[in-house]
């Protein structure tokens, strides 16, 4: 630990019942984080061999424990919430590995991802503005797909015509600004174009759940054959599926940007959208998007604003809501029959395995279809880099932990990896892109969707 690190008291200030009075614009970033919660962390450092960027730096302030001292101590005005502090703070990828690891049940990310929120919330008062690639593409693009699929048909053009390789070649690209270069390097082959899913698909054969199917916004824009492919897997076990067309982004984009009321007005618009339709569950395919949706329980603990039956709706939208994995096998999948004969590894998606405690889940359907070898990932839980926008926003750190990954990849030799999340599908094909290593990635559900339809993955 630097001397920026907190002396490890363990007695909270007596100022009131959760936090210290909070005096100071530095110490007020944390005014939504009850104080005894810095207090669960009995500092054994269990954590530290979990955390990436402790993996990878060595600087006990990249670990949670390191963080928590830090937060701690700016909590209690000892030290200043100076760029330094707050870089080891935003160096966290917030993928929860710690949580999993931690022997007394630290809730890291209900101290980081706040405490975040009140450093932006700080920067905005003190008359920092928004950049244009915040303002226009993270918040003004990305959560809309029907905006991100116009803006993606130019590129679609282009990998069509084979042009996208000429224009790669020319070094045209390396006079877009640097963020655009890393979304244009970070864009993969995108899938043929899909027709909208319809609003409503029957269950084949004895009905057993009535469920909603929640599309996403990234996903549904880039990833719009794995949606049918779950909506197909889903009415093959016996669910009618429905998938309302006023749902909207889950608001993880808004919310992890300080953006709190555009993205508890996104969940408002979902409980609406979802909640007559008489549901046994809204199931999700996107990690990242699954635990934003599970959270929605915080997001009315966290709202003032909020009525008492807004609240109420959120939490009950929150209880509702299942990963396809999760669901499927708590439902008791129907075995596939088609062969699907590859030797394929699997990714530990970190918004699944720690932020959902969904592990074994995905592996236990992937072991029924016929003719699919399943070989162990080493680290299969460490994070890829991908990070919602990390990769976007810190692109050396999630630079050096895709190529972490890759190597891990490599010495099992798959014929495919597999992931349970948007943005690590995309974290991992830009990196095998980069390296000239040419292995698909695929959801987990698309090859279940390929042994029901008999066909191989990708047709």
């Amino acid at each position: 630990m630097s001397t920026e690190s907190s002396p490890k008291s363990t007695t909270p200030p007596t100022d009131g019942p959760q936090n210290p009075i909070l005096t100071t614009a530095d110490q007020r970033v944390a005014a939504q984080i009850p104080f005894e919660r810095f207090l669960d962390c009995i500092h054994c450092g269990l954590c530290t061999a979990a955390c990436p960027t402790y993996l990878e730096t060595g600087d006990e302030n990249n670990s949670p424990r390191g963080r928590i001292y830090l937060m701690r101590a700016v909590t209690e005005g000892k030290i200043p919430l100076t760029e330094k502090v707050q870089g080891h703070l935003d160096l966290c990828l917030d993928c929860r590995s710690c949580e999993t690891a931690c022997p007394s049940g630290v809730q890291y990310g209900r101290l980081i991802e706040p405490f975040r929120i009140g450093m932006q919330h700080k920067e905005l008062e003190q008359g920092k503005p928004r950049g244009w690639f915040e303002k226009f593409i993270l918040f003004g693009m990305f959560p809309y797909p029907k905006r991100l699929k116009w803006a993606l048909l130019p590129m679609r053009l282009l990998q069509k015509t084979g042009l996208d390789k000429l224009v790669d070649k020319s070094g045209l690209t390396r006079l877009l600004p640097a963020q655009l270069q890393r979304m244009q390097n970070l864009l993969p082959q995108l899938p043929p174009s899909t027709p909208p899913l319809p609003k409503f698909l029957p269950a084949k054969g004895t009905r057993r759940a009535r469920v909603g199917l929640f599309t996403g916004c990234v996903a549904e824009a880039m990833f719009s054959p794995t949606n049918w492919a779950t909506a197909r897997v889903l009415q093959e076990n016996g669910c009618d599926v429905l998938i309302p067309r006023s749902q909207n982004c889950c608001g993880a984009i808004h919310y992890h940007g300080a953006e709190s009321h555009p993205a508890v007005k996104l969940a408002l618009a979902n409980v609406r959208a979802f909640e007559n339709e008489e549901l046994d569950a809204i199931i999700i395919n996107v990690a990242g998007c699954g635990a934003m949706l599970k959270d929605y329980h915080h997001l009315a603990e966290e709202t003032e604003s909020l009525s008492a039956s807004e609240r109420e709706s959120l939490v009950k939208f929150a209880h509702e809501v299942k990963d396809v994995h999760e669901f499927l096998y708590d439902l008791g999948l129907i075995p596939p029959q088609g062969e699907v004969p590859l030797r394929v590894t699997y990714h530990d998606a970190c918004h699944l395995v720690h932020a959902q405690k969904i592990r074994s889940q995905p592996r236990a359907l992937l072991s029924h279809i016929p003719a699919l070898k399943l070989v162990a990932l080493p680290e299969s839980d460490i994070c890829c880099g991908a990070a919602g926008s990390y990769n976007l926003t810190q692109p050396e750190m999630a630079d050096r932990l895709g190529e972490r990954k890759l190597k891990n990849i490599r010495k099992v030799d798959p014929q495919a990896v597999l992931a349970g999340n948007a943005g690590c599908s995309l974290q991992l094909k830009s990196t095998f892109k980069a390296a000239g290593y040419d292995v698909p990635v695929y959801h987990p559900i698309d090859l279940l969707d390929a042994s029901y339809r008999s066909v191989q993955p990708g047709e």
